[in-house]
């Protein structure tokens, strides 16, 4: 998915369980850029079309997805998302609840953004607002939201289909992700007639019995309604095996793709966000920290 989406950008996708280790690896492979305050900046946050032909192919930046809990590795910046449809569970920490450290590692945070913000309360907002700046004051919050763009469809990936094409359609939305209420949701608005679902844990990958599942599932719909239904699955579903849904054949497949946006609130908008990022890291290298 990274890469379609980074396609003839400068940016490198290091797969593997062991990201450290993968992260190494690109080190050796391609070298890297010194971080230092002559090092230009602007290009390691924004601009990757400056430089020099000899490090176009090095490393300037690397951003380790789900890292806050590897204290091991030595990290410039902390940017943690939450969840503000489910932001502390039940505040207590695995095997009783989901959080992975206490609520006290927010200290260590530079930034942190509340995601599907669009779908929470604003006195919900407000107490997740509050409830970060009592273990951290001075912690910079923003806010964003998925915003639907267009479908994929199975077997023609090339095409783009407008976010209409499930209009006044009965959908069933097939997801294997962490959340996927603001999944279901996103489909609900598009203007769907009717909105099913069928929901396995997260990272998991399809089997032959998932398929006849689904099958079952989209037959009774189609017996319920008169008309055929669409499947439509998430981005992340589809990359991790794009062959094993074409047996939905002659059912439709839909892909939805979406990005991130953020939420302007109380002056705080994505180029703050851009601007705060750009000081911490000049900040940080200039001290050397």
């Amino acid at each position: 998915m990274l890469q379609r989406r980074l396609l003839g950008r400068s940016a490198k996708i290091g797969v593997g369980a062991n990201r450290a280790a993968t992260a190494a690896h690109f080190f050796e492979r391609y070298g890297y850029m010194d971080p230092g305050p002559a090092t230009c900046l602007e290009r390691l946050c924004f601009d990757q079309t400056m430089g020099s032909h000899l490090d176009a192919d090095k490393i300037g930046a690397v951003i380790l997805d789900d890292g806050m809990q590897h204290r091991s590795l030595w990290r410039d910046l902390e940017i943690v998302m939450v969840n503000g449809l489910m932001p502390w569970g039940n505040c207590h920490l695995l095997p009783l609840g989901p959080l992975r450290e206490p609520l006290t590692a927010l200290r260590r945070a530079d930034v942190a953004i509340v995601h599907h913000a669009d779908l929470v309360l604003e006195q919900s907002l407000k107490d997740i607002e509050l409830m970060m700046q009592k273990i951290k004051e001075s912690l910079p919050i923003f806010f964003t939201r998925m915003a639907s763009s267009h479908f994929l469809e199975m077997g023609n990936i090339n095409s783009k289909m407008p976010l209409r094409s499930v209009c006044d359609k009965v959908v069933l939305c097939v997801s294997a992700i962490g959340f996927a209420n603001a999944f279901v949701q996103a489909i609900g608005r598009i203007g769907a007639l009717y909105v099913d679902r069928l929901d396995f844990s997260d990272h998991h990958l399809f089997q032959a019995k998932d398929v006849e599942m689904i099958r079952m599932r989209l037959r009774k719909l189609q017996d319920k309604f008169g008309l055929k239904p669409v499947v439509v699955v998430t981005e992340k579903d589809y990359d991790r095996d794009p062959e094993i849904l074409k047996n939905l054949d002659p059912f439709q497949v839909l892909i939805l793709c979406s990005n991130l946006q953020f939420i302007p609130r109380d002056g705080r908008s994505e180029d703050g966000f851009k601007k705060l990022v750009k000081w911490l890291l000049e900040v940080k290298l200039s001290d050397g920290n």
